[in-house]
């Protein structure tokens, strides 16, 4: 991802399923202005039912997945990591943490759109990716940056990728764990960044401070 997104008129692509996958061998075939590419990972799929044909996806355009008008956090999924983004939206609202899922599809071009609107309306927005640091989600946030989206504090961005590190080859499962790329370091990462959580602690300390205070 980090490679090829930095390619001029480069198009890429990251399939969430293997329904994703047929729609985008479609829109690679049909895509005619420039080079594209899309990956996908080793191992199996997540079992959803597949399309008789391939439908021609629009270039740069995501999807929202899962919405909720009082949702406080926002995980934008590029890739197979959408199904843990499901779980760890199950566990938050189990949690009563109210939470909008986004497939991202492409990681170039970015549907700004969609970006923009995630960071506006959540106050906590997690890209996940199968990729290095350097990608998607620096993409990500270089376009928030570049917007001003960033510039009043109001949403707190947190991306979650693949370590800076050699990892010793085993299941994807084990791998995506020791990754930090599963629904467990999503959830964490939602608490741990919510200002309320903050808030708490910080309520917390000031009432520790009080009663160690000497009288």
């Amino acid at each position: 991802l980090a490679y090829l997104c930095c390619l001029p008129n480069m198009t890429v692509m990251a399939a969430a399923d293997e329904a994703e996958l047929v729609h985008m061998v479609a829109t690679a075939h049909a895509h005619d202005t420039g080079p594209i590419a899309l990956r996908y990972p080793r191992g199996e799929g997540v079992g959803v039912e597949l399309p008789e044909r391939g439908a021609v996806l629009a270039i740069g355009k995501g999807r929202m997945v899962r919405q909720d008008a009082e949702a406080r956090v926002a995980i934008l999924s590029l890739g197979t990591r959408l199904s843990e983004a499901l779980k760890a939206a199950d566990t938050l609202s189990e949690q009563g943490v109210a939470v909008s899922v986004a497939d991202a599809r492409f990681a170039k071009p970015l549907d700004e759109a969609l970006i923009l609107d995630l960071a506006q309306s959540h106050e906590v927005l997690i890209t996940i990716e199968e990729g290095s640091r350097g990608g998607f989600g620096a993409m990500v946030l270089h376009l928030l940056s570049e917007r001003g989206a960033l510039d009043a504090g109001r949403v707190r961005v947190r991306t979650l990728t693949l370590p800076d590190l050699y990892q010793d080859h085993d299941s994807p499962e084990k791998m995506y764990a020791e990754a930090g790329l599963d629904a467990a370091t999503i959830v964490k990462t939602a608490l741990d960044t919510l200002p309320a959580a903050s808030g708490q602690v910080e309520q917390a300390s000031n009432v520790v401070s009080v009663r160690r205070r000497p009288r």
